[in-house]
């Protein structure tokens, strides 16, 4: 279906908003995906923070300029499938690489963070980004660690001492002079 004037404004419109968001892009070929497929995708995208769209290329170029994934403009040939990560960098990268397992027609053609435009091939590295939730246990484990470290050396040095156990002793008495 053709897009009038002011549809096409408003698909730029959303879609530079989200790009002004979000935290990476990946952009896929997806010609030959079923129907039943890119609805599987598009639901788990929804689920995962991810904003899937289709759009014709002009609408994408002109939606990203002014945001940091302007350098994919020139890039942006043949029918592509956006994937904008709006809250994890990493869940654009994850979402493409679990639907591009069982579907050989879905091929990640660029991926874009931090205004950098990055082969294809890096959907891999984007994907393997720690959740937010794990980034947290990494940090918490992190900190963590020399408290540990110090508990387990004032047992040791405890246990060397006479089996870990303080005696105390009665105090003595002093006779006043």
């Amino acid at each position: 279906m053709a897009l009038n004037l002011s549809q096409k404004q408003e698909v730029v419109a959303e879609l530079a908003e989200v790009a002004a968001k979000a935290h990476s892009l990946v952009a896929a070929e997806y010609a030959g995906t079923t129907v039943a497929q890119m609805t599987a995708m598009r639901k788990k995208a929804r689920e995962s923070g991810v904003y899937l769209r289709v759009v014709k290329n002009t609408l994408a170029s002109r939606a990203v300029a002014g945001t940091e994934f302007e350098v994919v403009k020139d890039a942006l040939v043949g029918p592509l499938l956006y994937a904008f990560s709006t809250e994890e960098p990493g869940a654009a990268g994850r979402l493409i690489k679990e639907f591009a397992k069982d579907n050989d027609k879905l091929k990640a053609k660029l991926v874009s963070v931090e205004g950098k435009l990055l082969p294809a091939a890096h959907v891999d590295v984007l994907a393997s980004l720690p959740t937010r939730e794990q980034a947290l246990a990494m940090l918490a484990r992190v900190l963590a660690e020399p408290a540990t470290m110090f508990a387990r050396v004032v047992k040791a040095v405890a246990d060397k001492q006479g089996g870990g156990e303080v005696a105390a002793e009665a105090p003595a008495e002093v006779e006043p002079a």
